[in-house]
């Protein structure tokens, strides 16, 4: 068995940050360290994995709760992974959903771009915000 990580050592191999880890572990995505007699907490190279998977799973897009379902069937490797290809087709629908409103957003902003007015009382954006209909 490996030597026990520390916390510390935890978040530099994992890339996770102290409050992140004891937030994952209150929260049941990271089983509770072993502790040493003074109290330490003890991990071991299959949190750092874990961890990782989980930041990966976060950097995704997917919540702490289809994290934890991941996990799950990652621990059951005869599973069926036809629910974690639904999740991934529901994340790329919803990607595609806020690819079209960011477009939608800049093609907005681009039309209020550059007042060229020098007051406010004629500023495009300013307008806009009072009255949505302005710029269409």
């Amino acid at each position: 068995m490996s030597k026990p990580l520390t916390i510390g050592a935890l978040a530099r191999d994992s890339g996770v940050n102290l409050e992140t880890i004891r937030f994952y572990e209150r929260s049941g995505l990271l089983p509770a360290p072993q502790r040493s007699a003074a109290g330490y907490r003890h991990y071991q190279q299959m949190d750092v994995r874990r961890l990782r998977f989980i930041r990966r799973g976060r950097e995704l897009g997917f919540s702490l709760e289809e994290i934890r379902s991941l996990l799950d069937l990652a621990a059951h490797p005869e599973s069926p992974c036809a629910s974690a290809d639904q999740m991934v087709r529901e994340h790329l629908d919803a990607i595609e959903t806020r690819i079209r409103d960011l477009q939608n957003m800049r093609a907005e902003l681009s039309k209020l771009a550059g007042c060229h007015s020098g007051h406010a009382e004629h500023c495009r954006l300013l307008e806009a915000l009072d009255d949505r209909d302005c710029c269409h």
